[in-house]
């Protein structure tokens, strides 16, 4: 499949992750700050909206591919989700979850994972599988960029249930371009409207939400 991959950016990179993280784990430790919502709060809204009225049932196991703050999981929590798991490959990530969730939230479960180099046996399989923004810092790598794709791509359908749903926010490549992407793997099933704008008679998304099921 000819892919043409993106320029590396230091957002590819485990380094400047954890930067962010620490940075953010002391801004909410003085400040209560909870830090950032990665696209925007909109943005994943209109996934948990997605969620919560696609007929996926409460208790169904649901892990967040680089959960970094766990603010989708707990959204999720608010509706009645109870199994519900966030895996970052960057530990200042997971201790920042860990500390918002605690109090209200103390049914969410975090892991340290790398989803390009640790063992998915390790983990359960998951009725759905939510992805913002991991897999577009996976493509950002600096260092061989189309095999940590290929791995990301490979594990995740591992980690997937037959009958489960892979749902994926990126801001780097097109509905086009995941479906793709993923087509040796897995079908399109839908994909989730976002905002639209018009530019030099051309319209385009800011980002791209898309849902993917096994094939």
């Amino acid at each position: 499949m000819d892919i043409t991959e993106l320029e590396s950016s230091e957002l590819g990179t485990q380094g400047y992750w954890q930067e962010v993280y620490t940075k953010e784990i002391d801004n909410y430790e003085d400040h209560g700050d909870p830090g950032d919502v990665w696209f925007g709060e909109d943005s994943a809204m209109r996934v948990i909206h997605w969620i919560c009225n696609c007929g996926v049932e409460k208790d169904t196991p649901i892990v967040d591919l680089g959960c970094g703050n766990g603010y989708t999981l707990m959204e999720l929590a608010k509706e009645g989700f109870t199994n519900l798991l966030g895996i970052d490959y960057c530990k200042e990530a997971i201790e920042l979850a860990e500390r918002i969730s605690l109090k209200d939230f103390p049914i969410i479960k975090y892991k340290v994972f790398d989803i390009t180099k640790d063992n998915v046996n390790d983990l359960d399989k998951f009725g759905l599988i939510h992805d913002k923004g991991t897999y577009d810092a996976i493509s950002l790598n600096p260092d061989n960029p189309k095999e940590h794709r290929e791995k990301y791509i490979n594990q995740m359908e591992k980690m997937l249930l037959d009958n489960g749903l892979f749902i994926i926010t990126s801001c780097n490549w097109t509905e086009e371009e995941l479906v793709k992407h993923f087509s040796e793997k897995m079908r399109l099933k839908c994909v989730i409207p976002t905002p639209q704008f018009k530019f030099g008679g051309k319209v385009g998304s800011v980002v791209s939400s898309v849902v993917f099921c096994k094939k």
